[in-house]
C-alpha cells in the first residue's frame, strides 16, 4: 500500500530514525545514536536533493559572459553534492535508522531555499550558492558532532571529506564572484 505524506507537520514522523521491524540493520552503536545520527543526517540528505536541484538549475539557466566557466563550474558542483546523497542516505541505513523517502520527505527536511525565479543574475546565482553551501558546511559539522558523540566514526569520515568538498565549492564560487564583481 502506498501513502502520501500530506502535511510538513509529518516530518518530525518521518526523521525520527525508528525503521519498521523488517528494515531494523542491527548495529552496536543502540537506538539512541541510531536515532540521534538519523535525525542529524537525513537533514542532510535533503539538503544535499535540495542544493542539486538548485545547483543544476542555475546550471541550465546560466546566461552571460562568463556563461561557458559558470555553467561547467556548476555542472561539476552538482555532480559533487549528487554524489554524497547516496553515501549519506546508506550511512543512515547501516546505523539502523530510515531514510529520506519522497519529495515531499525532502521538502520536510530541507533548510536550502528553493528558487523558483526565471532569471537570475550570474552573480546573484554565485552569491546564493556560496551562502548554501557554508550553511551546508555548518550543518555537516553539527552532524559531526553528533556522530562524535555517538562514537559513529564512519559517518563522521565520510562528513569530514564532504566539508573538504563543500568548502571548496564555497571557495571557487567565492573567487568566481570575486572575477564577475571586478
Amino acid at each position: 500500500m502506498v501513502t502520501t505524506l500530506q502535511k510538513p507537520a509529518d516530518a518530525a514522523k518521518l526523521n525520527s530514525g525508528k525503521p519498521p521491524r523488517q528494515l531494523n540493520v542491527p548495529n552496536d552503536l543502540g537506538a539512541k545514536a541510531t536515532q540521534e545520527i538519523t535525525e542529524a543526517i537525513n537533514p542532510l540528505v535533503a539538503d544535499a536533493f535540495a542544493l542539486y536541484i538548485k545547483t543544476k538549475n542555475y546550471h541550465w539557466h546560466m546566461s552571460g559572459s562568463h556563461f561557458r566557466d559558470y555553467h561547467l563550474l556548476l555542472d561539476e558542483h552538482a555532480e559533487q553534492i549528487f554524489a554524497t546523497i547516496d553515501v549519506l542516505a546508506e550511512r543512515v541505513r547501516k546505523v539502523g535508522g530510515s531514510t529520506i523517502r519522497s519529495v515531499s520527505h525532502i521538502a520536510a527536511l530541507q533548510t536550502v531555499k528553493d528558487s523558483n525565479e526565471e532569471f537570475v543574475a550570474p552573480i546573484d546565482i554565485l552569491n546564493d550558492l556560496i551562502g548554501e553551501n557554508k550553511n551546508m558546511a555548518a550543518n555537516m559539522r553539527k552532524a559531526h558532532e553528533v556522530c562524535d558523540d555517538n562514537k559513529d566514526v564512519a559517518t563522521a569520515s565520510f562528513l569530514e571529506v564532504f566539508i573538504d568538498e563543500t568548502e571548496r565549492r564555497t571557495w571557487f564560487l567565492f573567487e568566481a564572484a570575486q572575477r564577475d564583481a571586478d
